[in-house]
């Protein structure tokens, strides 16, 4: 498949909007969708030597209420992956980790949007002072692997990226 035109019709601060069409020279199927342009994010799953894990809550205006989640943050342009995670872990809750460790790297929703996510384990962890963004009113929390599985279960972590990355290093 080849993509023969692209029209951005919306933009924003953290994505863009196109009307984009694709068609394969071979045989001359085409497609057309509008999809979600996003630069891609950072996730983090911070364990302490206690082997508990960090969560941030915060209000997620999409999902009309309050999500436990792991912290994680959208990739500044140029930026790397594991720049923005360690940016991000900083400026979300404070810590600082010695050791970095990629999980795993995967499309949210590939059928409209563009967004890559890229887990990181980070371990070796220091306290400090969190930075949020002026838009963000964040609490974080440890927690024990015990909770956040039972938490899963019961449908009180409805967020797809920490499912997948506490199951991830559950595995592990």
């Amino acid at each position: 498949m080849k993509i023969t035109s692209s029209l951005e019709v919306y933009k924003c601060k953290l994505f863009r909007v196109t009307e984009d069409k694709a068609a394969d020279p071979k045989n001359g199927f085409e497609i057309q969708r509008s999809v979600v342009r996003h630069g891609g994010s950072a996730v983090m799953l911070a364990v302490d030597e206690k082997k508990r894990v960090l969560l941030v809550r915060q209000f997620r205006l999409p999902a009309d209420r309050y999500l436990w989640e792991l912290p994680a943050g959208k990739l500044d342009p140029g930026e790397k992956p594991l720049q923005a995670a360690r940016r991000e872990l900083i400026e979300e809750t404070g810590y600082r980790a010695r050791k970095w460790t990629k999980l795993v790297s995967f499309y949210v929703s590939p059928g409209y949007v563009g967004e890559k996510m890229t887990i990181f384990l980070a371990t070796g962890l220091t306290a400090g002072e969190a930075t949020p963004m002026d838009d963000e009113q964040i609490e974080a929390r440890w927690f024990r692997r015990a909770e956040i599985e039972r938490m899963i279960q019961k449908g009180k972590i409805e967020d797809a990226k920490t499912i997948a990355g506490f199951l991830l290093w559950r595995r592990r």
